[in-house]
């Protein structure tokens, strides 16, 4: 054996080391951080595929508590990661999204609440992120609260931020490939825009009892939008979140929820992970937080998942407009 050969014998990949290391032990957290191992490097070295042209998208579902905003800004930033230029618009007052990206979003803070209320354009209130540079954020602040009513008499009221959005994406230089639209855990004005200025909805989903309690009236209200406001708006995606395998609870209600929407909903589940809920703390998303951690891992191959599903969406969005 030469030496050359030798050096090629001892390069292993972290996942071969992982197995070498627990092999012959019935280790659970040996053969899950191998799996982990695999997975991210899986993820390093796949292709994300980009749609032929922006992607409009609201994250939604009026039960709070089911992922939406960690949802948002981990898709969002995982491709960015693999070299989607992205935009994510923050329309829940709470601006959990903004924080997550470490974006400046206090009480009087130019925001898209003065978006809505017409005293600025989404450019003047755009922000790049730190940590992902073809990430974009327009960020919400609790101003947003107050928006519902000072608009509600306006003849244009549900369509004022796809008249926003529609402008900035016309005059803006950057071909942005997704545009992502956090929305409140609400069905009142600030989502029913959010959902007339997209073409598409991606719900999450918590892997829990009561899952599909509620969902039924979400679907009610999309149904309503398509009806009145915007006949091309398509549920996409459904994410389940918060699942634990080990448990017979949350693979039935995936099981159910698969089997109710089976074209939609996503193989990639995201799992219950302390990471995912530290890293809004310290204003990362958990992509960037703990890259290599099993959250930002799924995060990753969901967003994978949904890059590759781009054809066949845009293909169906198209359908609905005949």
């Amino acid at each position: 054996m030469t030496a050359d050969d030798h050096h090629d014998a001892m390069m292993e990949s972290p996942s071969e080391t992982l197995r070498r290391i627990f092999d012959g032990q019935s280790s659970a957290l040996g053969s899950q951080m191998a799996d982990e191992s695999s997975r991210y490097d899986a993820l390093t070295h796949a292709s994300f595929p980009k749609p032929k042209r922006t992607r409009l998208i609201a994250v939604a579902n009026q039960k709070g508590g089911v992922g939406k905003t960690t949802s948002t800004v981990n898709l969002a930033a995982a491709l960015a990661q693999h070299g989607a230029h992205v935009l994510v618009i923050d329309m829940d007052p709470q601006g959990n999204a903004s924080t997550a990206f470490a974006i400046s979003h206090s009480s009087g803070d130019r925001s898209i609440y003065d978006v809505i209320e017409g005293r600025a354009e989404i450019a003047d209130v755009i922000t790049t992120s730190a940590d992902f540079p073809s990430l974009d954020v327009v960020p919400a602040s609790i101003d947003l609260s107050g928006a519902e009513l000072e608009v509600a008499d306006l003849p244009n009221r549900n369509t004022l931020l796809k008249e926003a959005l529609d402008r900035f994406l016309e005059q803006t230089d950057t071909a942005y490939d997704y545009v992502f639209i956090d929305c409140p855990p609400s069905l009142g004005l600030l989502v029913i825009n959010a959902m007339c200025a997209v073409t598409e909805m991606l719900i999450p989903i918590q892997a829990e009892y009561y899952a599909l309690e509620g969902l039924g009236q979400l679907i009610n209200t999309i149904g309503l939008v398509q009806q009145h406001f915007n006949p091309v708006l398509l549920v996409s995606t459904m994410l389940v979140t918060m699942f634990d395998r080990r448990t017979l609870l949350s693979r039935e209600v995936y099981g159910e929820v698969k089997s109710h929407y089976p074209n939609i909903v996503l193989d990639t589940t995201v799992p219950r992970s302390v990471k995912i809920s530290e890293a809004p703390s310290f204003s990362q998303p958990v992509i960037a937080y703990d890259p290599r951690g099993i959250g930002a891992i799924a995060y990753g191959e969901a967003a994978l998942e949904i890059a590759r599903r781009s054809q066949h969406v845009l293909e169906a969005i198209d359908a609905r407009r005949k």
